[in-house]
């Protein structure tokens, strides 16, 4: 299983945004920069970020992104879902129903179940870890702002 590079730099926009000086609203040039991304592409990434509920973007020239949500309630599954959306990893492709007595997939079963574990783990991941890791660094990309 793959994630997109969207949902890379989901998560790595979110836990700057957790570790970002209280109140203070980030430009996505810096959240760009910090990333070697170009800010266009970000803006993507940020709109569905904002649709999602988990940050808001205030215009203006002290304007950014700051997060709504509570840091210490953001999942990584929050935002993986709001980038990659909540379909299933898996979909069984055959028609069972003429060689296997058995209602659906059994193979699909499988995945779902693996899957819904997978979710339960990420949903109990919380961003503020990381960024509580990050924050006792000099590496914090605030640390020199």
């Amino acid at each position: 299983m793959k994630y997109s590079k969207a949902t890379n730099y989901a998560l790595h926009t979110m836990v700057f945004l957790t570790i970002a000086p209280k109140g203070k609203a980030i430009g996505v040039e810096p959240l760009a920069k910090m990333q070697d991304l170009s800010p266009t592409y970000l803006s993507k990434i940020l709109t569905k970020l904002v649709k999602a509920g988990l940050i808001e973007s205030t215009p203006g020239a002290k304007g950014g992104y700051t997060l709504i949500k509570r840091k210490e309630d953001i999942s990584f599954l929050d935002v993986i879902q709001a980038v990659e959306g909540q379909t299933n990893l898996f979909r069984c492709s055959l028609e069972h129903d003429s060689f296997m007595p058995h209602d659906g997939c059994l193979i699909e079963q499988v995945m779902q179940d693996v899957e819904t574990k997978m979710q339960e783990t990420l949903s109990q991941k919380r961003l503020i870890d990381i960024a509580n890791q990050i924050e006792q660094t000099e590496k914090n990309p605030f640390f020199k702002m």
